[in-house]
């Protein structure tokens, strides 16, 4: 069998600006890094009037068996694309951190993939290096206010803003940072994030142009002074630097699948601290150039898919014509308490058990955002039939269609029954009215309570010593009217990662919260984030490497 990275270097690419002449994107709006990859002049693309439709790809809550949504996306553009469809896909960028340590790329995977798969997973067209370098210039200047007078009065122990890294580096987390002296700076605890955690790549993915980018940078809230008063990146005079070194990565980046789909690729905050989804410039372009439009949203649909539809569509007028929700069976096992070891074995009455999972979020999607879900059942190796047919009971009983997908080893062939699905799922969505969690005019606090209790389905909410008192003074130094974005585990409806399926009983407890000025959402924290992983004990990228001719190996 052949691993990923063989059977996308086996692969026959078109030329980047033949991919984009499908969309009728001319070559004199593109920037070509190379033969098969190219950023787009999205500016150019805004006098369009036509709009394509939005399909939105999400999951159960993810386990260690891993439930596939990147790939299936992928696969279904495919299909979508083989029924003569004009499709585009408006996906995330990787980080190198997960490609070096355990979880690998974000290229999808088997014949479901994107192509050149080494440079996506790798610096690609280098917007996360851009991303890393502004945050960390920001770091810079605000280190230098303080080291030349302090003229903002800003208060060193109470600086927010983190520098970051694209790198899994655990010995970053906590450090002391300006030692050696008065000419190297003030000694002080100091916090790195991994970069998709950096609220600039949340703030460049939420942005509609340079022009919008400015006003969310100039907000971006670094630190506060000795009486307390909020210091922005505008208050450092960074904006116009930090803008100039985002400019190029502004634009998405268009590539291919494996079957020559057109694929948007731009963008990657975190789904947990952040929205978790790519950029709403790319999606935009998307929808100016295709009919159809798939995308996919971080983590399980109560994590990205709220996000989804709570901040990004919020704040950019989208919303999703169709949803797919991904599961599969060993998902399911895991949820009705199946160890990972033993998740290969049939065992149809634990499938059943975490069923209680997917009915969730499918009635979440019908009853919430009155968005009627379409399941894909993403099929691997060793599924029993008997299992099968318990998801596709399961789902007749909720009247939802639910489609078997084998896009992994068959590519877009392997995901004709979902494309069609789907395809049925937008003639019905104009008989919809697709809604939000909550309205904007809600307190913060209530906004909170509402996506504990109508998603999570939470009994109620309690707030840590000190977080209300935090909202209030929020909510008066202006920021009552941003959507909130809940940082919990990904594992769970609840904020306990044990809890898995679909518990009752419990509560959501907020143990802090962080306004995200420049992104424009308010997070809650539920728990402890990691918002810099560590390498794993056996990385992935100890199996890397690349040949005298430059062909790399070992990646996946």
């Amino acid at each position: 069998m052949l691993s990923d990275i063989e059977i996308a270097q086996s692969a026959q690419l078109e030329p980047i600006g033949r991919i984009a002449q499908s969309l009728g994107i001319a070559e004199d709006l593109l920037e070509a890094y190379g033969r098969y990859k190219a950023k787009v002049d999205y500016l150019a693309l805004e006098g369009r009037t036509k709009k394509g439709r939005l399909v939105l790809v999400t999951a159960i809550n993810p386990t260690p068996a891993g439930e596939g949504k990147t790939t299936v996306s992928i696969g279904l553009a495919d299909a979508l694309s083989r029924r003569g469809v004009r499709t585009a896909l408006a996906l995330r960028e990787p980080s190198l951190g997960p490609v070096f340590g355990l979880k690998g790329g974000a290229a999808g995977g088997g014949y479901a993939q994107l192509v050149p798969m080494e440079d996506i997973n790798l610096h690609f067209t280098g917007d996360l290096h851009a991303i890393t370098a502004a945050n960390n210039l920001i770091a810079a200047m605000l280190d230098n206010s303080i080291q030349q007078g302090n003229p903002l009065g800003i208060d060193p122990r109470r600086i927010t803003w983190r520098r970051c890294m694209d790198m899994n580096d655990r010995q970053l987390r906590f450090i002391v940072t300006g030692l050696g002296g008065k000419a190297n700076g003030t000694p002080r605890e100091e916090s790195f994030d991994i970069t998709t955690a950096s609220e600039i790549m949340a703030t460049l993915c939420l942005s509609l142009n340079m022009a919008d980018l400015k006003k969310r940078v100039s907000r971006l809230i670094v630190a506060r002074t000795y009486d307390d008063r909020i210091v922005t990146a505008g208050d450092l005079k960074a904006t116009g630097a930090v803008c100039a070194l985002l400019k190029d990565a502004l634009k998405p980046n268009l590539v291919q699948t494996l079957e020559h789909t057109p694929a948007f690729v731009h963008g990657g905050p975190f789904a947990n601290i952040a929205h978790g989804c790519n950029s709403v410039i790319a999606t935009r372009a998307a929808l100016k150039c295709a009919d159809v439009v798939v995308t996919e949203a971080g983590f399980g649909a109560d994590l990205g898919a709220e996000k989804f539809i709570d901040i990004k569509c919020r704040l950019s007028s989208m919303m999703p014509s169709a949803i797919v929700l991904v599961a599969s069976t060993r998902a399911l096992k895991s949820h009705g308490g199946v160890d990972k070891a033993d998740l290969g074995l049939e065992n149809v009455e634990a499938l059943e058990k975490g069923l209680g999972n997917l009915k969730r979020h499918i009635m979440n999607m019908k009853d919430v955002w009155n968005i009627e879900p379409v399941v894909a059942i993403n099929r691997f190796s060793g599924d029993s039939a008997r299992e099968i047919e318990a998801i596709r009971a399961c789902c007749a009983s909720l009247a939802v269609p639910v489609c078997l997908t084998e896009v992994w080893a068959k590519g877009g062939e392997g995901g004709l029954a979902l494309a069609d699905a789907v395809l049925e799922a937008l003639e019905r969505s104009g008989q919809m009215h697709p809604s939000f969690t909550y309205p904007d005019d809600l307190s913060v606090a209530d906004k909170i309570r509402a996506v504990a209790t109508r998603i999570y389905h939470a009994d109620g909410v309690d707030f840590a010593p000190g977080v209300l008192t935090k909202i209030r003074k929020a909510e008066k130094e202006g920021y009552r009217g941003l959507p909130v974005c809940i940082a919990k585990t990904q594992y769970s409806f609840s904020d306990d990662a044990k809890k898995v399926g679909a518990p009752v009983g419990f509560r959501i407890t907020v143990r802090d919260i962080k306004v995200s000025a420049g992104a424009g959402f308010i997070v809650a924290y539920t728990g402890d984030i990691m918002t810099m992983p560590g390498l794993p004990k056996v990385p992935a990228a100890e199996s890397i490497d690349v040949t005298d001719d430059g062909r790399i190996t070992g990646l996946f």
